[in-house]
């Protein structure tokens, strides 16, 4: 059985997953012995990692057994801290949230085969399914997880910042303005962190293909946590609503349409249900704070994903277009900034902007910084 990987296995499964698979066979006691009987099918998507089903015939012939192989992406521990993601699987699985670890080996693991359909791109824009995750999100974050409970987010960004200056070309670094963001990064974090604000366990990339849901009982199942950490609740779910732009199965897979960015009216109804999921049904004012915060978080969601995407595009051979990627991220952040936060950095009433009232330009090397971006950029432009 060949299975391709970032070089890891040619032509056959490595002694090593083998022993982890025999393992888990002697734990169900009725798979087929001989490992030639494995059926493994990559499974699209993924952008950190490479995912497989792994189907297994039981001796009667009637059922399949099945698990989830994670091939661990090149280079991306420069994103997280693997021990700290599995430390967090592992606390997740007993807690009932996610799915169970059945073994590790060196480049990945084994993973309990959750039996629901993970979510298509349009799923997230249907108001029951919406109202759902919702519900999901909001009981995530009230997890208590072990360890510090410290805000992340701006330490991971000057980290990546650092990672991305290191690896860029010098053409890459002067056209995504490389020397200016960690004045960025200061001003957000001071910006973003004046009010009291709601910091809980996030997940942190919860995007359509991290969420499944059992079609019979509607129940909504998060998974992959490798950017899970502690952070204002409002960068999670400013993460989600940009995230709705994203179509990771299109043959663009990397193209973002930011006409799908949710409008206020639909803001507002996922920020209900969120807050009202715990059975206290949230005040007006409760309900367009959150949605306020929310958008100025996205922000540093474009910031954030926007590193990410430049420091993958030289360490991760998924067949990904990680720069144009990046560059839309930014691109995003530069013409959101003067409406969310106003030219100087100061918040203004920018919170009822969406990426509809902008007709999106192709990016092209220095258009961040170049002139017909600060007109797109006045407030005149974005009333």
């Amino acid at each position: 059985m060949a299975i391709k990987t970032n070089g890891f296995v040619k032509g056959c499964l490595p002694e090593e997953l083998k022993k982890v698979l025999q393992s888990v066979a002697a734990n169900w006691g009725d798979v087929m012995d001989d490992m030639e009987t494995l059926q493994m099918i990559q499974l699209s998507g993924a952008m950190t990692n490479e995912v497989y089903q792994l189907n297994w015939p039981t001796k009667n012939g009637e059922v399949i057994r099945k698990v989830l192989v994670r091939v661990y992406g090149e280079g991306v521990d420069v994103f997280f801290n693997r021990d700290d993601e599995i430390r967090t699987f592992e606390f997740l699985s007993d807690h009932r949230q996610g799915p169970r670890l059945l073994g590790r080996f060196s480049n990945g693991r084994v993973e309990e085969f959750i039996h629901a359909r993970t979510l298509r791109a349009g799923d997230l824009r249907d108001p029951e399914i919406s109202a759902l995750i919702a519900a999901k999100m909001r009981e995530f974050h009230k997890l208590e997880i072990p360890g510090p409970k410290n805000v992340l987010l701006f330490e991971r960004m000057r980290n990546w910042l650092s990672q991305a200056n290191r690896l860029c070309s010098p053409q890459d670094a002067k056209e995504f303005g490389l020397d200016t963001l960690a004045e960025e990064i200061r001003m957000l974090e001071k910006q973003l962190s004046r009010d009291c604000q709601n910091v809980g366990f996030c997940h942190n990339d919860l995007q359509y293909g991290n969420i499944m849901m059992d079609e019979e009982s509607r129940s909504i199942t998060i998974i992959d946590y490798e950017y899970a950490s502690y952070n204002p609740i409002a960068f999670d779910i400013a993460n989600h609503f940009c995230e709705m732009a994203a179509n990771y199965h299109s043959e663009t897979p990397h193209v973002l349409d930011y006409s799908k960015y949710p409008g206020l009216e639909e803001r507002q109804r996922f920020v209900y249900n969120y807050l009202s999921s715990a059975g206290n049904l949230p005040s007006d004012t409760e309900v367009e704070q959150l949605v306020h915060d929310v958008e100025k978080y996205s922000l540093a969601n474009h910031l954030f994903w926007g590193l990410w995407g430049i420091i993958s595009d030289y360490v991760n051979k998924i067949d990904f277009d990680y720069l144009e990627y990046a560059r839309q991220r930014f691109h995003q952040y530069w013409l959101r900034k003067p409406a969310l936060l106003g030219s100087s950095g100061m918040p203004c009433n920018g919170e009822n902007y969406t990426c509809k009232d902008v007709t999106p330009i192709p990016i092209t090397p220095n258009t961040i910084f170049c002139e017909h971006l600060k007109r797109l950029c006045s407030m005149d432009h974005m009333k």
